[in-house]
């Protein structure tokens, strides 16, 4: 028996393997997107913000590190976008609620989500202390993630 038949996916329904790699490669990809067109106008480039990302482990030698460190930081973003559908996906399970309302459900989880990057992650990261001077990023910083939730909440329901 092959693992795809031992996972049956109904009609119109992801496996929750697929919906939730789905899930993050949308999120992340959209915050890539936002992140770098936001950024553009500053001289800011996608590597440099991946390699911003992969500071989180490296410091501020990622910024020395080229395609490589900016490499890095693509994986270590995806990865914590799809752990943000995951977590989603797996409180889903204990708790019907968050399946039964999507939208209002995911919007609260994208605010927890905008929290606990920039005041636990971040934080506890190699990377520099996030920075809330700049109101117009930290505003669609917070709206981007209210979106990120709701993303996790309808990716994760349809599986």
């Amino acid at each position: 028996m092959t693992a795809h038949a031992a996972m049956p996916v109904r009609a119109g329904r992801l496996s929750a393997v697929a919906s939730v790699s789905l899930g993050g490669l949308a999120i992340g990809t959209l915050d890539l997107a936002f992140a770098s067109v936001f950024w553009q106008s500053h001289g800011v480039t996608p590597a440099r913000i991946l390699q911003s990302v992969a500071a989180g482990v490296l410091g501020e030698a990622s910024f020395a590190g080229g395609t490589t460190s900016a490499m890095l930081g693509a994986c270590l973003h995806y990865f914590i976008a799809t752990m943000f559908v995951v977590v989603y996906r797996f409180a889903g399970l204990r708790h019907a609620g968050l399946r039964r309302h999507p939208v209002s459900c995911g919007l609260a989880y994208g605010v927890l989500l905008y929290l606990a990057m920039n005041f636990v992650v971040v934080p506890l990261s190699a990377a520099a202390a996030p920075g809330f001077g700049n109101v117009p990023w930290v505003a669609s910083s917070v709206a981007m993630h209210v979106v990120f939730g709701v993303m996790c909440a309808l990716f994760t329901r349809r599986a």
